[in-house]
């Protein structure tokens, strides 16, 4: 089963400037759920607990 998700044009912006030549969103949405699952969280770059 598929769904339809609905963005804003500001976050399909940020996502075309994050998602690599030929990447779907859907890819790049799997992409980070697997980082968030495998890390527990997303990590930033000089960000420390």
């Amino acid at each position: 089963m598929t769904y339809t998700l609905e963005i804003s044009d500001d976050l399909k912006e940020r996502l075309d400037t994050h998602t690599e030549e030929g990447e779907s969103y859907e890819e790049f949405i799997e992409e980070l759920v697997s980082v968030y699952e495998t890390e527990g969280a997303f990590l930033q770059e000089g960000y420390s607990e």
